[in-house]
């Protein structure tokens, strides 16, 4: 009994006495809030960054309830919704569908675009734009190319498209959640030789 005495010390020095202290606050430019065991718990701040750098709240979303809290209204734009079982209909909606992190965590995903060698020999550069529904429990699913480019570039929008988790907060119409249709642009520019 006297050992055990002596090692619950050492743990709470190490931080692996208790649950909370296995926390930690992690802040960044983007977002902030605690982890426990590497996951997000409790309420997480996200941001973005206006056109003049200022550093805005974009999203307040609550990891442990799976709960969005806050989040900055955007412009208001008509979405394809299914009002009805199987019958959809372009609508105003008053909570768009939301990636959870807001507009940056979702380009961390965009970023891990492969150029297509086939489309850089071509010289194929655009954009390709991919469309998906979201469903109620913010599920993504029936994705499609809507507009492509070629060279390998609509597979590998696609395919990218198709990786992102699925961390979605669906759309909101009197206050239930709806399925909708989201499009997603991806761009594909080749550098210039310097």
């Amino acid at each position: 009994m006297k050992h055990f005495y002596k090692v619950l010390p050492l743990l709470a020095m190490l931080g692996l006495a208790s649950g909370a202290e296995a926390q930690r606050q992690r802040t960044n430019e983007y977002e902030s809030g605690m982890l426990e065991k590497g996951q997000k718990v409790g309420v997480w701040d996200y941001y973005s960054h206006t056109r003049d750098g200022r550093q805005v709240l974009v999203q307040r979303y609550d990891h442990t309830a799976n709960k969005l809290v806050f989040y900055r209204p955007i412009e208001e734009k008509p979405y394809d919704a299914e009002v009805k079982p199987g019958e959809w209909a372009r609508t105003s909606v008053e909570q768009p569908p939301l990636f959870i992190g807001g507009e940056a965590a979702l380009a961390s995903y965009i970023a891990k675009l492969t150029y297509p060698q086939e489309a850089q020999n071509r010289n194929i550069q655009g954009r390709v734009l991919i469309e998906f529904a979201i469903d109620t429990l913010g599920r993504a699913y029936k994705h499609k190319v809507l507009n492509g480019i070629g060279g390998g570039c609509d597979e590998e929008a696609l395919r990218l498209c198709q990786s992102i988790p699925p961390q979605w907060v669906p759309a909101r119409v009197s206050g239930r959640a709806i399925p909708v249709i989201y499009q997603l642009p991806f761009t594909f520019r080749l550098q210039k030789p310097q």
